[in-house]
């Protein structure tokens, strides 16, 4: 019973919980970065290439023969996804500098002292008073 008591608390701890919305969401986001990288940058770049469709672009090791399918190097899709992984990584960059920056900025700005307690006023005033003799 304890280690369904432990799992249970693990799995309920705001930092899982956090976890696993981001990878949902980083799966969500890495799908559209795919779809712009397929369907909006590389189509341009084909066409100043010389119409090249990116998804095209094959080397082929083995002809296709007796019915089994050529063996391939799908150099294009490749391609894609290195363009898909540079635009990821650098908006992981950019949110992460973010965030330091914020941590950063927080962590330069002291946090004002502290109001002094109604004893210390008192025994200042005491202080003062005892001075002024």
């Amino acid at each position: 019973m304890g280690f369904v008591k432990e799992f249970r608390e693990f799995a309920v701890k705001g930092n899982v919980v956090d976890l696993a919305v981001g990878i949902i969401i980083g799966g969500a986001f890495g799908k559209i970065v795919s779809s712009l990288v397929a369907d909006v940058i590389m189509p341009p770049i084909g066409m100043l290439l010389g119409s090249i469709n990116f998804a095209d672009i094959k080397l082929t090791l083995k002809d296709a023969a007796a019915g089994a399918a050529p063996v391939t190097l799908n150099v294009g899709s490749f391609i894609q996804s290195v363009v898909d992984f540079t635009i990821v990584a650098f908006a992981i960059f950019m949110l992460v500098q973010a965030i330091n920056r914020l941590k950063r900025k927080n962590e330069e700005t002291p946090p004002p002292p502290a109001a002094p307690s109604k004893q210390e006023i008192l025994l200042t005033e005491i202080r003062d008073a005892l001075r002024a003799r």
